[in-house]
């Protein structure tokens, strides 16, 4: 995804834009909301690659290192459950944050079970989530 690292190194200025250097796998199937999200993430200096279902996220696990998966309970392919699974007995050390709008408690408890670090609600404020995902990455790197 060539044209998601240009826009990447050239995401605008401002406090905000200075690297953080977390490495981010965004996983939705609603693409319009990845793109949003994927683009205002960088802006706040995370590396973000986007992927629009379990299916992609999985091969794109295989060729890059990841620090923090943010994943979508709900996936046309795949749900998040699954894909959390296979992420955990391919990095055990990469840290997933569950993110949803269909409001599952039960599952995104399952998640934590199954090793998620954390889970949100969608609609969630951008802040709140840019906290999670620090918040997990110093859980990865401790």
């Amino acid at each position: 995804m060539a044209e998601n690292e240009s826009t990447q190194r050239s995401a605008g200025g401002g406090a905000d834009s200075k690297k953080e250097g977390i490495r981010l796998l965004l996983v939705d199937d609603e693409t319009a909301y990845v793109n949003v999200l994927s683009n205002r993430l960088r802006k706040r200096g995370f590396e973000v690659t986007a992927s629009y279902s379990g299916t992609e996220a999985i091969q794109k696990m295989r060729g890059h290192e990841f620090d923090v998966a943010i994943l979508d309970l709900k996936m046309a392919d795949m749900d998040g459950i699954e894909v959390l699974k296979i992420v955990k007995l391919l990095d055990p050390r990469m840290q997933v944050i569950m993110l949803t709008g269909h409001g599952s408690a039960a599952a995104c408890e399952q998640g934590m079970q199954l090793g998620a670090y954390d889970y949100l609600m969608k609609p969630c404020e951008l802040e709140d989530l840019v906290a999670k995902i620090r918040e997990a990455f110093g859980k990865k790197s401790s």
